[in-house]
């Protein structure tokens, strides 16, 4: 059996350089895991020249792999351009479900009563992104039209997902779309939410209208949660989550194709930090890369080795023991470069592997 392999795919601005310091930790000499890695350019000069053609070659050796990591990369504004790379690689690999988990950051106060971690489980396609949209008439009687649409292969994947992870995390599933106004349209994921339950009866479950979700976040109790959401409600739901605990820069967004044949068992994933390419920060060395590493720390859970899941863990505890040890980035009100930071968390990692080798665990 060969070695796992990650297709690494570059992108642009800080984006990029956060990448790097990401495969910094994952090199072989720091996590003691000897992984293959296959590198295609999704920055948006190649994406001009290949036409997109990248995010498709990209995307079929995702699916080969089962493993993949991502830059941040830029989506111009033109219609006529290359597009947005990431809904393409979405529709691409068939992925389901975005996994953004919002957690408490030592030392750094979270807004409210919020410590306990909060999943957002979010649709990965369909909804409003790919939606056909048009406009009728002229003047005020000018009229905007949308279709969206849901299927009930994607809503069963997404709740299904957030029940089996809820049960993983001893987490409460909470929230939910707004079905009261779109029985039909948003009732068919609230149907897949409330069978999900039914096949998993021990998972707390406590169903929400979105807008109430979105109130009730700010007087929760430090109840660990679950809450799967539309793509559009999702999109937004998760950045406020990540906010809640200080910078949505504390936290990995995995994407995830799931095999319906096998129970929704993880078929492919693909990791990225949830910002953008933060133009303004490249080459400063000053932007916080505490995602992007989180991002390669996620990835190494679904490759099938007791080896490389000691390794994840140890780059998740070491990102959080140096913050709490006062080595933060700018943004989290320290003083450590974008690569000291990145040199702290290696030191930690080559560390914590010595020390449980030597314990024989």
């Amino acid at each position: 059996m060969g070695k796992p392999t990650i297709v690494v795919m570059k992108g642009d601005q800080t984006g990029q350089e956060l990448l790097e310091e990401s495969l910094r930790v994952l090199a072989p000499d720091v996590i003691r895991c000897d992984l293959a890695f296959e590198t295609y350019d999704l920055s948006l000069a190649n994406r001009r020249i290949t036409r997109n053609v990248v995010i498709h070659e990209a995307a079929e050796r995702v699916k080969q792999t089962g493993l993949g990591i991502k830059a941040a990369t830029i989506t111009p504004g033109d219609q006529d351009d290359v597009g947005s790379p990431n809904a393409l690689l979405r529709e691409l690999i068939g992925a389901q479900v975005i996994l953004r988990t919002g957690r408490r950051i030592p030392s750094i106060r979270p807004v409210g009563g919020v410590h306990a971690p909060i999943a957002v489980v979010r649709m990965a396609v369909e909804d409003a992104y790919g939606a056909k949209e048009w406009r009728e008439g002229e003047g005020l009687d000018e009229v905007a039209w949308s279709t969206r649409k849901l299927s009930r292969r994607t809503c069963r994947a997404v709740a299904e997902f957030a029940f089996t992870y809820a049960c993983k995390a001893g987490a409460k599933v909470f929230g939910g779309p707004k079905y009261t106004v779109s029985p039909v349209y948003e009732g068919i994921f609230k149907e897949e939410l409330d069978a999900a339950h039914e096949r998993h009866p021990n998972v707390r479950y406590d169903p929400q209208l979105i807008d109430a979700t979105y109130a009730l976040l700010l007087e929760t109790t430090g109840e660990p949660l679950v809450i799967p959401a539309l793509n559009r409600d999702g999109d937004t739901l998760s950045d406020l989550v990540l906010k809640l605990y200080g910078t949505i820069a504390g936290a990995e967004s995995v994407i995830l194709s799931m095999d319906e044949e096998q129970d929704f068992q993880v078929k492919v994933a693909l990791t990225e930090a949830p910002h953008g390419t933060a133009p303004s920060l490249e080459g400063k060395n000053i932007a916080n890369p505490m995602a992007m590493i989180l991002a390669g720390g996620a990835l190494l859970r679904y490759v099938d080795n007791p080896q490389t899941s000691n390794a994840g863990r140890a780059i998740y505890e070491s990102i959080f023991e140096a913050v709490y040890d006062g080595i933060k980035t700018t943004d989290l009100g320290g003083s450590a470069t974008t690569s000291e930071y990145t040199d702290e968390v290696i030191r930690r990692v080559r560390g914590k592997l010595e020390v449980w080798d030597a314990l024989g665990s």
